[in-house]
């Protein structure tokens, strides 16, 4: 299988996604088409992996995230990170994620990242350990507002845990 991994463009919107609803997961053109429009404008990158010339995964990399500890410091957010199931395990979430870290790194210290907390998740969330995520320390958000204690949210993906990730030590260097 050969894997390339391209900026997303104007007639990927379809076929992605096609090859998400293939697999029960709705992920409308109209979203495509935004982060497309978003990217035109500088403030998105949408990274697209193929497998054998099939949509096989995407990430974007918002650079004015809404999240506000991370929209304070100017760092980016990877965002949206999905790899279709019968591509997974195949090394293209982490070409993906090696991809949008080398673009963060080049304009920023730190990238962030947010993981749903229900079990779906839980690879997720082993990958961001493994590849040195820490959380951020601000707690749980949903739809990137902090939620307090005692009160009641809903369990779904809108509920996440904010990572962090230094990519570069202050003085420039290569992070940890």
């Amino acid at each position: 299988m050969h894997i390339d991994v391209r900026l997303m463009e104007k007639g990927d919107a379809g076929p992605l996604s096609a090859a998400f609803e293939a697999v029960g997961w709705h992920k409308p053109v109209e979203l495509f088409e935004r982060y497309l429009a978003q990217q035109a404008d500088g403030k998105r990158t949408a990274l697209l992996a193929l497998a054998d010339g099939e949509p096989a995964g995407y990430l974007t990399v918002n650079w004015r995230p809404r999240y506000r500890p991370l929209h304070a410091e100017g760092y980016p957010e990877i965002q949206d990170f999905n790899v279709l199931p019968q591509y997974r395990r195949r090394g293209i979430g982490t070409l993906l994620m090696d991809i949008a870290e080398g673009l963060a790194q080049d304009r920023s210290p730190v990238v962030g990242i947010g993981v749903g907390l229900y079990a779906d998740y839980g690879a997720a969330q082993v990958l961001y350990v493994r590849r040195g995520y820490v959380p951020d320390g601000q707690g749980v958000t949903t739809c990137d507002v902090p939620v307090h204690p005692g009160h009641s949210v809903c369990v779904d993906d809108n509920l996440v845990l904010h990572f962090l990730k230094e990519l570069r030590s202050p003085k420039g260097g290569a992070g940890a």
